[in-house]
Parts: C-alpha cells; sequence; structure tokens
C-alpha cells in the first residue's frame, strides 16, 4: 500500500524538480519564457554579426534559428502551433553583443508549451507553472467571457451547485413543466 506525501514533502520534491528544471533549462543554448499567450526566445550571437548574417524560418509548427554558415542552434518540429504572421524576430545590442529575440504568437492562447521545439531535450512540468497574474480586462472579449464561465463553473462545482450549463437545462425544464401542467413528471428521472 503506497501512501502519499506529506505536504512538506511534497514541496521538498517540487522545489528539487524545480531547481533541476532551471539547471537543465541554463544548459540550452538560448533562453526562453512563455506567457498564456506567446513565447519569447533570445539566442546570444557575436556583436559583428548583422542581421543578413542570421537565420530564422518560422513556419505554422517549425522553428529554425541560427547564423548562416553555422549549425543552427534551434531547428525542429513547434510541440503546437503558432501564427507565423504575428511572429517576429529581431537583432538587439546587449552589453556583451548582440542576441537575436524571437517572439512567438501562439495560436492555442490557452497551453503552456513544455519546450521550445519538440526535439530539444529539455522539458518543462507545465503543470507546475504559475501564470502571472493577469486581468480580465487584460483579455478580449470572447476570451474574458470563457474564463469568467470557467471560473464561475469552478466556484459552483466546489460548492455543490450546479454550473451554469447544468443550471441552464435546470431552467428549460422548469419552463416546459410549467408550460405544461398537464404532464406528470412525479415519476421521471433527470441525469
Amino acid at each position: 500500500m503506497s501512501t502519499s506525501p506529506t505536504p512538506s514533502e511534497k514541496e521538498k520534491k517540487d522545489k528539487e524538480d524545480r531547481a533541476r528544471e532551471v539547471e537543465e533549462q541554463a544548459k540550452l543554448p538560448y533562453k526562453w519564457t512563455q506567457t498564456i499567450q506567446d513565447l519569447d526566445i533570445t539566442v546570444a550571437v557575436p556583436g559583428n554579426l548583422r542581421g543578413k548574417d542570421i537565420v530564422v524560418e518560422m513556419k505554422k509548427a517549425y522553428l529554425k534559428v541560427g547564423v548562416k554558415g553555422q549549425d543552427p542552434v534551434i531547428d525542429g518540429p513547434l510541440p503546437h502551433e503558432i501564427h507565423p504572421s504575428e511572429s517576429t524576430w529581431t537583432l538587439e545590442p546587449t552589453t556583451t553583443g548582440k542576441e537575436i529575440s524571437i517572439h512567438l504568437d501562439k495560436t492555442n492562447k490557452m497551453q503552456w508549451w513544455a519546450s521550445v521545439t519538440s526535439n530539444a531535450p529539455y522539458f518543462l512540468d507545465t503543470s507546475k507553472i504559475q501564470p502571472e497574474n493577469s486581468k480580465l480586462g487584460d483579455l478580449d472579449g470572447e476570451t474574458r467571457g470563457m474564463v469568467e464561465k470557467m471560473m464561475y463553473d469552478q466556484r459552483q462545482k466546489e460548492m455543490g451547485k450546479p454550473t451554469s450549463d447544468e443550471q441552464s437545462k435546470l431552467d428549460m425544464l422548469e419552463n416546459f413543466k410549467k408550460q405544461h401542467p398537464e404532464m406528470d413528471f412525479s415519476n421521471a428521472k433527470f441525469g
């Protein structure tokens, strides 16, 4: 019989896993961060390079980044699709040289990525991602409505009450009963 870990054991394991992820990410030849909507990558390159020396190929499900004449730093299938026309790259000066700065616009704005490419050797545990604090007002109308509905339904479930969809069905049934008082629903089973 296995026992589940205590909260302190779980917290210790989470810290160890996070430290391992940070260490693994540090070994990558690029740095990357993400929000639920987009992904940003930076690749350090020598300061004498210009835009024409850089290779960046962004497709719906593929990314290649590097310096012409050298092996690419990133070259592989993306784990999820992007909007190539909304994704950009620039070559920026830094204190130690230059960096290629890449911005990928995610197609699915509700999905965390475990890695930049599917063939990357290191993966993040996306279940442990702590999303940045954002305001519902930052979201577009459709996304905001969907998030508010999800939050409402979650609160309803926690209180043992019907979700918005379940409540809508109950309301329709009650209206039907009122419109048809001649029908007997006493032995009807719902659900």
